[in-house]
C-alpha cells in the first residue's frame, strides 16, 4: 500500500480518488432522488462534468490541504498508517460533503426540486444523506482501491524508471 508522497503524486492520488468519488455519488444521487428516467443521459453527464470539476478544485486547493493540516497535527507523525488514513479519510469526507452538498442545494434549487422546503433544513437532509454514503464508501471501497490502484502505477513507474538507467 504505497501512498502519495511528492505533489505530483498527491495530485494523481487525488484525481484518481475524485473521479471513483464522483462517479459513485452522482449516481447513488440520481438513484435516490428518482431522477432515473427523469432527466437525459446527457443531463447526468454535465452534472458529473460539473461536479467532478469542482470537487476536484475543492481537494486540489481547499479541503485536501486543510484535512492533512488537521491530520498531521493530530497524529503528529506518531501514529501507525492505519490511524492516519482513518483520520484522512474522515477529514477528506467531511469537507467534501460539507462542500458538495452545498452544490447539490443549488441544483436542487435550480432545477426546482425543493418545493419550497426550507434551505437550511434541506443542506442538512443532503448533508446527511451524502456523509452516510460517502464515508463508507470512501473507507471501504474506494480509498482501499485507489491506494491499491495507485501502489500498482507507483510501482510500475519504479521498475520502469529502474530498467531504463
Amino acid at each position: 500500500m504505497k501512498l502519495p508522497v511528492t505533489k505530483k503524486e498527491h495530485f494523481y492520488f487525488g484525481l484518481m480518488m475524485c473521479i471513483g468519488m464522483v462517479i459513485m455519488m452522482t449516481s447513488y444521487n440520481v438513484i435516490t432522488n428518482g431522477l432515473i428516467g427523469e432527466v437525459s443521459f446527457i443531463a447526468i453527464i454535465s452534472q458529473f462534468v460539473l461536479g467532478f470539476i469542482i470537487a476536484f478544485l475543492l481537494e486540489l486547493f481547499i479541503v485536501g490541504p486543510t484535512a492533512q493540516r488537521i491530520v498531521f497535527s493530530i497524529t503528529r507523525h506518531k501514529s501507525g498508517k492505519m490511524i492516519t488514513i482513518l483520520a484522512m479519510s474522515f477529514c477528506m469526507v467531511t469537507g467534501m460533503v460539507f462542500f458538495m452538498s452545498m452544490y447539490g442545494l443549488v441544483s436542487a434549487y435550480l432545477s426546482h426540486h425543493l418545493a419550497g422546503e426550507p434551505l437550511l433544513g434541506s443542506y442538512f437532509a443532503i448533508f446527511l444523506k451524502n456523509f452516510v454514503f460517502a464515508f463508507p464508501l470512501q473507507l471501504l471501497i474506494m480509498g482501499p482501491l485507489v491506494r491499491f490502484l495507485f501502489g500498482k502505477i507507483k510501482t510500475s513507474r519504479l521498475k520502469q524508471s529502474l530498467t531504463t538507467v
